[in-house]
């Protein structure tokens, strides 16, 4: 850097003041640096970096820069070398005119966190600038009989240099009448006087040409000359006099041109010409040069261009009052300007933020701003606030700098955006104010779960779907913003009957589609529940739970299944009724269930065929089989009947059985008429082959086994309390095995009756035994219902504790042995088809 030897010393910072700025949470620094006007462009200030203690890594980082309200064209920083360095030439009389000393205030400005140094860069003069005068040549007309001594006030050049480079001397060539001298004031400023030393002969000369030099402090020095012409006049004895040395005005900074300032009075004892005064400027100031204007006759100042406060508030100028004669006299004019409130506060943003996030803590610097007022006292003083209902606030750190922070909390899901208006307004009357509007984004937080639109689901779904169809949506929503609210469903593990949920049922991540994975069954799982998951995007990811509940419909897709009478394949139970029967008779009873639910389980009975309808009816609700009217001899031995049981499932499904019903009273007609009901060709050349290979067999073993068998028998026989004696054979007989149904054709319950019979029902005998338990109603999962076959009757004859009792009369032993083979036959043809064999049909 080039700086003069005298001035090396002064580039030493003056002095680094570090203090603590609370509300910005940084440290504010302040640095003075001295240097010369006129240094060349690129010339090294100083090495801020260094001198404010800061790595030069901060300054890049923090995005360095410099904020002035000023002028920003004559300094620069280097944030690479962390100097400040001549952006352009700086010319101090250019920059500060007068006024001393003369510097350049600014900021450096560092974010990330928010910080600033305050910086004062003094400009120092050089002798750039020669003295000059205003005017290049004045003239007086001077009498001759002007006394020894005589003054006549000159204009002073005006140096722009100051210190010891501004106006040092004068001197005047020649100086054979005349010498220059500078006067002290009263208000310690100088006027510059021509005295006569030297009486004037006009007759010697005429006229005088003199040469006026300025002399400036500087080293080189440097000269400005005026010439000043003297016209020698006849005597005039007598000069202007002003009536008041000092003259004191005031003028307001908005008046218009033309305005009347004050005006200035000059008396003259002489007469004539000699006596007419003439007013004129004999220096102005260079700050009030073209600002003001005299009436040359009448003394009358007015206001000839635009005064500001906030640039003088003060102006100078020097009156003459001369008459023709040349003699003169001088006064001083006072002007001051009266301050008007005319300059809104200018707001100046030295550092803000776009975009802050919603999870900014409290009393986070948002904005960094300046005011500043041209005006003075009470027009100058100026207040900042921003608009209400908004979660920040406005606080002054020091004199004209604001920080703008949060004061609450922030929700990017209640305002997402913030218009924010900084109005600073002075205290002059009128007030003026300016604003300036800030847009504030608020970054988004994942501060938000998803919600459902439910607390709960429940959907139904019909039995039988098609795997994959779509059951439901389940719909959250997130209040946060892009991928914070980014929803995706998840099905949370869980079982159903010890089955994974999976199974079941799939949530499609982005719709919340709920598709079933199986086809349900309503028999086998009437409803589940199980969980979802709404999942966000954010990290980390917040979620929510959702209970679904799915409810499974039955369809009628199960036909009734006939519980009783048992359909057999090649065997006959025949209903007997006798011909005494009365109308209402109870035949028998269909039980039928339907595994379905509700109306597609209700089951009515419908008589589709008999051979006699007007005989029989069933009953609609329960099944019944009654007789219409009274059984005649007329009416058949053998009927069949054919009853329908319908469910009331749209469409219906049926189930048909066959009821045979014999009408007689006595058992060896039945046996004479029902050994003709038709049977399977097939089964019946089996059925020979079969009795033929058990004959040979039981044979073999007959006459071993009959006399440990006859023993048993007539000893259960004589143990027995159902023995009744009759004079016809004993019919046995295998009772349906059925509950009441209170009329809804279901089955709850599952009893055996032993029923011990003769041809005299009024000497019949009931025994009812205990539940069978080897006999058991089972349904299997595709809804066909099956009953399990009887026990064979080779287990019933083997068991003491058989339920079935033969009643027999001692007089037929011979009947005995004969159903005793028969059983036996009966049991291997059973075992060899997997059929149950009917006792009465065999007999």
């Amino acid at each position: 850097m080039y700086v003069p030897e005298t001035m090396v010393d002064s580039l030493i910072p003056h002095g680094l003041l570090i203090f603590l700025l609370l509300p910005f949470s940084a440290v504010l620094g302040q640095l003075s640096y001295t240097i010369p006007e006129e240094m060349p462009k690129g010339s090294v200030i100083g090495n801020v970096a260094k001198d404010f203690g800061l790595d030069v890594k901060r300054l890049r980082s923090g995005n360095a820069r410099i904020f002035t309200r000023d002028s920003d064209e004559y300094v620069e920083l280097n944030k690479e070398k962390g100097v400040l360095a001549i952006k352009n030439k700086i010319d101090r009389e250019a920059l500060c005119v007068q006024t001393t000393p003369c510097a350049l205030h600014f900021q450096i400005i560092l974010e990330n966190p928010m910080e600033f140094y305050s910086v004062t860069v003094e400009i120092t003069d050089i002798n750039d600038n020669p003295p000059s005068f205003e005017k290049k040549e004045i003239k007086f007309k001077i009498h001759e009989s002007t006394v020894r001594g005589a003054k006549f006030i000159l204009d002073r050049a005006l140096d722009l240099d100051v210190g010891v480079n501004c106006l040092l001397s004068y001197k005047l060539e020649p100086s054979e009448n005349f010498v220059v001298k500078l006067n002290d004031q009263a208000d310690g400023t100088k006027n510059l006087e021509m005295v006569l030393e030297k009486a004037l002969d006009r007759e010697k000369y005429e006229q005088l040409s003199l040469v006026l030099t300025a002399v400036d402090g500087g080293e080189p020095q440097m000269t400005g000359t005026m010439l000043i012409t003297v016209h020698v006049l006849d005597a005039n004895d007598n000069a202007p006099v002003f009536t008041q040395s000092i003259y004191k005005a005031a003028v307001k900074e908005n008046s218009p041109a033309g305005t009347v300032v004050t005006t200035v009075t000059a008396t003259d004892a002489d007469d004539g010409p000699n006596g007419k005064i003439t007013y004129s400027f004999s220096s102005v100031l260079d700050n009030a040069r073209g600002l003001f204007e005299i009436n040359n006759d009448s003394g009358e100042i007015r206001l000839k261009g635009n005064v500001d406060f906030e640039r003088a508030r003060s102006f100078q100028i020097n009156m003459r009052a001369s008459d023709d004669g040349g003699l003169a006299d001088s006064c001083k004019v006072l002007i001051d300007v009266i301050d008007v409130n005319d300059n809104k506060p200018n707001i100046h943003i030295m550092s803000k933020s776009n975009i802050i996030s919603e999870n900014a803590k409290l009393g986070t610097v948002v904005t960094m701003i300046n005011v500043e007022d041209a005006d003075s006292e009470e027009n100058g003083k100026v207040q900042c606030a921003i608009n209400n209902n908004i979660p920040f606030v406005m606080k002054s750190n020091t004199g004209d700098f604001y920080s703008l922070m949060t004061d609450s909390e922030l929700d990017r899901e209640t305002a997402s955006e913030y218009n924010i208006t900084v109005t600073c307004s002075d205290e002059g009357v009128p007030s003026l104010s300016s604003s300036v509007t800030l847009t504030l984004q608020i970054s988004d937080v994942n501060d938000n779960a998803p919600v459902f639109e439910r607390s709960s689901y429940e959907a139904y779904i019909v039995e039988n779907n098609t795997p994959g169809v779509s059951i439901f949506t389940v719909k959250a929503t997130d209040a946060d913003w892009k991928q914070n609210a980014r929803v995706s469903y998840i099905l949370e593990d869980s079982s159903v009957n010890g089955v994974p949920v999976s199974s079941y049922v799939s949530v499609s991540a982005d719709s919340g589609v709920i598709h079933a994975v199986r086809s349900f069954d309503y028999e086998q799982i009437k409803d589940f529940r199980f969980c979802v998951k709404a999942q966000d995007g954010g990290s980390p990811p917040l979620s929510s739970n959702v209970s679904v509940n799915i409810q499974i419909q039955d369809q009628n897709d199960n036909p009734p299944q006939v519980l009783y009478p048992v359909q057999t394949a090649g065997s006959v139970v025949a209903e007997m009724v006798p011909r005494s029967a009365d109308v209402g008779y109870l035949v028998t009873k269909v039980v039928a269930v339907d595994v379905d639910s509700g109306q597609n389980a209700w089951l009515s009975y419908k008589l589709q065929k008999a051979t006699d309808r007007a005989l029989f009816e069933v009953g609609s609700q329960n099944g019944e089989i009654r007789t219409v009217r009274q059984v005649t001899e007329k009416d058949l031995l053998k009927q069949r009947l054919t009853v329908i049981v319908e469910d009331n499932g749209q469409p219906s499904r049926s189930a048909t059985v066959i009821v045979n019903v014999a009408v007689a009273d006595s058992f060896p007609e039945v046996l004479s008429e029902f050994s003709d009901f038709p049977h399977d060709k097939d089964y019946n050349d089996n059925l020979t082959f079969y009795l033929v290979l058990a004959l040979a067999v039981v044979s073999f073993l007959f006459i071993t086994c009959l006399v440990v068998i006859i023993s048993v028998k007539i000893y259960r026989w004589r143990q027995s309390r159902i023995l009744y004696h009759s004079s016809l054979p004993v019919i046995p007989y295998y009772p349906p095995r059925y509950s009441d149904t209170l009329g809804t054709g279901t089955l709850p319950h599952t009893y055996n009756y032993e029923v011990c019979r003769t041809t005299d029902s009024r000497k019949s005998d009931c025994k009812f035994g205990r539940a069978g338990s080897q006999n058991v109603l089972i349904m299997d999962p595709s809804s066909t219902g099956t009953m399990q076959r009887m026990q064979s009757e080779k287990s019933i004859l083997d068991e003491p504790d058989s339920p079935l009792e033969v009643c027999f009369r001692r007089s037929e032993f011979n009947f005995i042995i004969l159903e005793l083979v028969v059983n036996f036959f009966a049991l291997i043809v059973s075992q060899h088809h997997g059929q149950r064999w009917d006792l009465q049909t065999q007999l």
